[in-house]
Formats: C-alpha cells, sequence, structure tokens
C-alpha cells in the first residue's frame, strides 16, 4: 500500500468515532485545551486523552505549549489530512460520475 493510502487509512479510522468527529468539530472553531473539549464533549479526561492520541498519530490535530505552562496543552487541526481526504472523496466521485455516465450512455444504445 501506497504512503498516501496508508495515511488515509489512518485519517479514516480516526474519524470513524463519533466523539472523535466531535472534537474535529469543535477544533474547526480554533485551538483549545483538551480539558475544554473533554468538557465539551462530556467525556472523561482519560478518555479524551486517549482520543486526542489517536488523532494526533493520525495527523489530524497537533499539540501545542503555551509558554506561560508546559503542562497545558492546545490542541488545533492540521489541514494535510482533511486536504487528502477531500481530494480522495472528489476522484473517486469523478470516477463514479465518469462510470454512470458511461453505463447511462449504454443503456439508452449510444
Amino acid at each position: 500500500m501506497s504512503q498516501s493510502g496508508v495515511a488515509l487509512d489512518r485519517t479514516l479510522a480516526a474519524l470513524a468515532d463519533p466523539d472523535r468527529r466531535r472534537a474535529i468539530d469543535l477544533l474547526r472553531e480554533g485551538p483549545r485545551r483538551a480539558g475544554d473539549l473533554a468538557q465539551a464533549i462530556g467525556l472523561p479526561a482519560p478518555a479524551m486523552s486517549r482520543h486526542l492520541r489517536v488523532l494526533r498519530e493520525s495527523g489530524l490535530v497537533e499539540e501545542s505549549h503555551p509558554e506561560f505552562d508546559a503542562r497545558v496543552r492546545i490542541y488545533s487541526l492540521r489541514p494535510g489530512p482533511m486536504a487528502e481526504l477531500r481530494d480522495w472523496l472528489e476522484e473517486t466521485e469523478a470516477l463514479w460520475a465518469e462510470q454512470l455516465t458511461s453505463f447511462k450512455q449504454h443503456v439508452e444504445g449510444r
């Protein structure tokens, strides 16, 4: 499997969980602390930590620490994996559109 295929698989696996998708939705509004994400989603901190680890490992989010307190973790979205997913979806949609057009022409006898 190609490098991009492996990355796409990780992205799709990370997005398969509704709590992780909710975290992505919240992060689209802007960077947030891990505790704020847990509270907004209604998860205990250890569960949120596990979800954030999956999102980090998939490349969907990145973690930073403010200068004033290295214990605080701020999460933000990384655009790369979502752009790769969008590109794959567009290619797949184009393939299906082409196949449906060919099938329609075949059925209509063109």
